[in-house]
């Protein structure tokens, strides 16, 4: 069984693939990613056991294959031949040699029945479509509030909810809360899953800047994602998210407008001296005035002034530096908005363009 395919035709689409696939695994197999040919088509397909990408590349082939070989070693071998070399792989037992001009290897390889496909639950759940931009969009705004490690495992995802005719993504890691929400061209009933970090951080990847639909299908504890040549499977979180709808203040008076750019450096400036541990930052907002005011254990301090348009109560409230950070960093607008109810309540940062996109930040005592 031997099979001849161009380098530029094969990498790409081994890179998206290959990227889940654990480096150290109990089952030698999860290291392989499953390779099958045939006519007109290549599809590569790897899975960590919790979620699985499948990718076809419509190419003339020549030939038939299907086998199992290593992820890592296939790809270094493509990204190191000269740009369009013509591959030929040719499987022989347990191995398959890949071969261009004068180079060949010999690769240890595991058979394809061994390999364990993820199949997409048979029933059918809710159905939704939505353009790429759009999802990748919803995705970013929300991601990187997502808990890393936490051993409330719910959190270490979004909560992907689809309601009536709105879809909303929610990220939380218990301290900071990112919420957006997009028009769906249908109405559906309520339902609700949470997508996994990993599985979130792939499609990011994965998706493009185009309008391509992609079509979403939930069903039985799985999330199917289907776009261009990519086909995603992924299990999903099992538990209950937080009632976000608790969380996102309304109401909050005393707010000001305020160019992104100019806030973020100086957030960023007046982070260097904050508390390596708790990144404390003091917001002191008087009339028309805003300090961002840093110390830490050194008794060092940094201070920024920035003039604003503000006209409310003067307040004085900790947050933690970073997660303010991270959302100037994530929304794209040239203003945003910030608005406080008092001294002990959460900050709501909203964008001027955008008023589906909300975010929300716990004060801390500094």
């Amino acid at each position: 069984m031997n099979i001849k395919i161009n380098r530029d035709t094969l990498l790409k689409p081994l890179s998206s693939v290959s990227s889940i696939v654990e480096r150290r695994h109990t089952l030698p197999i999860l290291s392989n990613l499953l390779l099958e040919a045939k006519q007109d088509k290549i599809i590569l397909t790897a899975t960590d056991l919790e979620m699985q990408i499948s990718l076809s590349v419509q190419t003339a082939v020549g030939g038939e294959l299907s086998t199992t070989v290593s992820a890592k070693k296939l790809l270094d071998i493509c990204r190191s031949l000269p740009e369009n070399a013509d591959i030929t792989m040719a499987t022989q037992e347990n191995r398959i040699q890949v071969k261009t001009g004068k180079s060949r290897f010999n690769l240890q390889t595991l058979p394809a029945n061994d390999y364990p496909v993820m199949t997409k639950a048979a029933s059918a759940g809710t159905t939704i479509q939505i353009g790429q931009k759009s999802l990748k969009r919803l995705f970013k705004q929300v991601e990187f509030a997502m808990a890393q490690q936490d051993i409330r495992y719910y959190l270490n995802g979004l909560l992907f909810e689809v309601n009536g005719n709105r879809l909303n993504v929610v990220g939380t890691d218990g301290h900071r809360l990112s919420f957006t929400s997009t028009e769906l061209s249908t109405s559906y009933e309520k339902q609700e899953i949470i997508l996994p970090r990993k599985t979130v951080i792939e499609l990011i990847k994965l998706l493009d800047e185009s309008e391509e639909e992609v079509t979403i299908e939930l069903a039985n504890g799985q999330a199917n994602f289907a776009f261009g040549d990519i086909r995603l499977i992924s299990k999903v979180i099992d538990g209950k998210f937080p009632d976000y709808t608790r969380v996102i203040p309304v109401g909050h008076q005393n707010s000001f407008t305020v160019d992104r750019m100019m806030i973020l450096l100086s957030m960023q400036r007046a982070s260097i001296l904050s508390n390596e541990k708790y990144r404390g930052i003091r917001m002191v907002l008087s009339n028309n005035s805003l300090k961002l005011i840093s110390t830490n254990s050194e008794q060092e301090e940094a201070e920024e002034e920035l003039e604003i348009n503000y006209a409310g109560s003067s307040l004085d409230i900790g947050f933690n530096v970073t997660y303010m950070i991270d959302v100037l960093n994530n929304v794209g607008s040239e203003n945003v908005v910030f608005s406080f109810a008092d001294a002990n309540s959460s900050c709501l940062v909203t964008v001027e363009n955008d008023s589906d996109y909300k975010y929300v930040v716990m004060p801390m005592r500094i």
